[in-house]
């Protein structure tokens, strides 16, 4: 394959198509997924609103998207979210956590494509904050 130039930068054909592929892979899956979720697939196409309807889909606030901006502190995010949007269509062993880990692209395209996989509601559980426990009665920890 021919090699083509972007940003100043060569790239092999080879990885072009592989990047292309992948691409592809995910809008498929994460269009899936959002339909299974009752969601607006077209979503997946629209950057930084298709954040939002991942935190809609795992029940945190949608100003939560904010956090993928913050760097460094966005890696963490980014694989808590995924555990979180396994545990919302009831996966929750550690097998589980580690595959969305390692095989993030392959197994949202296994939850959104398999028909055995069914949504399940959100999974975030807000902490209660200290004026939450106060206006309860119970003691700040």
């Amino acid at each position: 394959m021919d090699n083509f130039t972007f940003l100043g930068q060569e790239l092999n054909g080879g990885y072009v198509l592989m990047f292309l592929f992948l691409s592809l892979v995910s809008f498929g899956a994460n269009w899936r997924l959002f339909l299974k979720c009752s969601q607006p697939g077209w979503a997946v196409f629209v950057p930084g609103y298709n954040v939002v309807i991942a935190m809609r889909i795992i029940g945190r606030p949608d100003k939560h998207a904010l956090l993928f901006l913050i760097p460094g502190y966005n890696v963490y995010f980014v694989l808590r979210t995924m555990i979180e949007l396994a545990q919302s269509f009831g996966k929750r062993t550690n097998l589980d956590y580690s595959l969305v880990m390692i095989f993030n692209v392959f197994y949202m395209l296994n939850l959104g494509l398999a028909y055995q996989e069914e949504y399940q509601g959100p999974s975030y559980v807000p902490l209660p904050s200290n004026k939450d426990s106060l206006s309860k009665g119970l003691s700040p920890a």
